[in-house]
């Protein structure tokens, strides 16, 4: 039995490379049905399987378990059940390249791609998007050197030596050979993903015309239920630039293509919620850049928390300011104004009871890249508020969880932790020295799925020392596992730290992560902010470098 490679993937994440898929999808197995202590998911690629575990110490744990973990492919790994039957029209605009490509003709790829049997190995970069693998490997071909900038829902396609089909309209770089009516995704199925690992799948040439809705965002995304009851309940007079409803998101449907969600700062949600006596994880408003203006129905008691946000209540016959981070009434048919925040970037807004909005997969936070969630908040949307736990009480004014740096707006760059990343070795020396020694930019194309970040002339700014990142090799990495705080490195050579709704998996190397108790700070950075990542070692914490003298925050 051959010795698993395993690598850190930040410090409660654990990167397995395998030598084949045969023994992927029998290590995914063998940890989904003998799941390891404290394991929250457990997701397959074409060559890995990504663990991610709820505390460091499980972490390390598991490394020394997986070690010993029989990794050796399954005897019998044919698909069970009856396969799932997928009837296609075969007039892909890539159809005519693939028989090229193959050898053989339109007609001939339309024989072999239904000829075979087909099995579901692992989940992709959408909800419901599988890895198809098939019975031979007739029709391996190449991704489009061009990418698409849209591909619509339901379209067949091949790459490498998977076929899929997408589940929404999306970019892709596959071939696309066809198109089928089948719905990959549904919120009104009890198992919302059509394909699932080891679903065994049955492609039918047909000839009718498939109509699908080529669907820009997932309609299954539920719109703000109205209470039944006004009494007590929260409307939205402006929404601001993006307001959604967050919760701490739905962990464990990595699989099935959904990230976790939730909020981005989770420190600042909690703290929200303890104010007001809510559970830890009841929905809140996460907003951005302020202008969101909502008003009272019936008696409310709200906290404000995260980026600090001016903001002001105004009644028949008087107004007054919102302390931050202390719990405040308001009255029946007060409106309550955020400004933009002095410092920070994302607000959030609790309501003793919590926003009672239904749950998608056990959570009630909006997905932005899956589309999974409710709505973004619009003007007009009443929010219903849940009962009252009386035994939790309303709680004291707390300091700020935001960091010194961001809270005095300095001009020092806030500090950020990271562990080595599990693909730190496809980099020059020289770029993974740079990735600690130099300081990034913030960039406007920032948002809950990452923050992109610029050096040097890319920020504008006269700093002749920044450079890209540059790699070792220029191979292709198959897609693997990601988990918030990955730093993804594009052939830009800048990086991209993930947030709470980045894909399940990335195609690009992760040169580090950055520690999960460094995520809210990194949330809350605001385009412009310049920043320095500080590495540490995975099971300690503990700094590896020479500390620089530049501001830190409290951990």
């Amino acid at each position: 039995m051959s010795q698993p490679e395993i690598r850190w993937a930040g410090p409660r994440a654990l990167l397995i490379e395998l030598d084949s898929l045969e023994s992927v999808l029998a290590v995914h197995s063998r940890l989904q049905e003998r799941p390891l202590r404290g394991q929250v998911n457990v997701l397959a690629a074409a060559q890995t399987v990504l663990a991610v575990f709820d505390s460091g110490t499980a972490a390390r744990a598991a490394r020394t378990a997986l070690a010993y973990l029989d990794t050796a492919p399954a005897t019998d790994t044919a698909a069970t059940g009856d396969p799932v039957r997928i009837e296609v029209v075969y007039d892909g605009d890539d159809l005519a390249e693939v028989g090229r490509l193959t050898g053989l003709d339109p007609d001939g790829v339309i024989a072999a791609h239904t000829g075979q049997l087909w099995t579901a190995a692992f989940g992709g970069f959408a909800p419901g998007f599988a890895y198809l693998v098939g019975e031979n490997e007739t029709l391996t071909v190449p991704r489009r050197t061009s990418p698409r900038t849209a591909v619509p829902a339901g379209a067949v396609a091949l790459a490498g030596n998977f076929s899929a089909v997408y589940p929404r309209r999306s970019p892709g770089g596959w071939q696309l050979i066809g198109r089928t009516a089948s719905r990959l995704w549904d919120l009104n199925r009890d198992q919302p993903a059509l394909l699932r690992p080891g679903t065994a799948v049955q492609y039918v040439a047909v000839r009718e015309t498939v109509t699908l809705p080529d669907r820009a965002a997932d309609d299954d995304a539920p719109a703000v239920a109205t209470p039944q009851s006004t009494s007590h309940a929260l409307e939205v007079i402006a929404p601001g630039p993006q307001s959604l409803i967050q919760d701490l998101g739905r962990p464990g449907f990595g699989d099935v293509g959904v990230s976790k969600a939730g909020a981005a700062d989770t420190a600042s949600a909690r703290q929200a919620n303890r104010l007001v006596g809510n559970a830890p994880g009841d929905a809140v408003i996460e907003t951005i850049l302020g202008g969101l203006t909502v008003r009272a129905h019936g008696e409310l008691t709200l906290a404000l928390t995260g980026a600090i946000t001016p903001a002001g209540i105004s009644g028949k016959d008087s107004t007054r300011t919102v302390p931050l981070c202390s719990p405040f009434a308001l009255h029946d048919g007060e409106t309550l104004h955020l400004d933009a925040p002095d410092t920070g970037l994302r607000t959030y807004l609790a309501i003793r009871g919590g926003i009672d909005v239904p749950e998608v997969l056990g959570s009630r936070s909006t997905d932005v890249m899956s589309g999974i969630g409710p709505d973004p908040l619009a003007a007009g949307t009443l929010l219903p508020i849940g009962p009252i736990d009386q035994g939790r009480t309303v709680g004291a004014a707390e300091p700020s969880t935001l960091p010194d740096a961001i809270l005095r707006g300095s001009k020092e760059p806030v500090l950020l932790r990271i562990t080595t990343g599990p693909r730190q070795d496809w980099f020059t020396p020289e770029s993974q020295e740079a990735l600690t020694g130099q300081t990034w930019t913030v960039t406007a194309e920032s948002n809950r799925i990452g923050v992109r970040l610029a050096v040097g002339e890319e920020t504008g700014q006269p700093d002749e020392t920044g450079q890209p990142l540059e790699r070792v090799t220029t191979d292709e990495l198959p897609s693997e596992g990601v988990v918030a705080g990955s730093l993804q490195v594009p052939p830009s050579g800048l990086p991209v730290l993930f947030l709470a709704d980045h894909p399940v998996t990335g195609g690009y190397p992760v040169i580090g992560v950055v520690v999960p108790e460094d995520l809210p700070i990194a949330a809350q950075l605001a385009p412009g902010t310049t920043l320095q990542f500080q590495t540490v070692d995975p099971t300690t914490l503990q700094s590896k470098q020479t500390p620089r003298p530049i501001t830190t925050h409290s951990s």
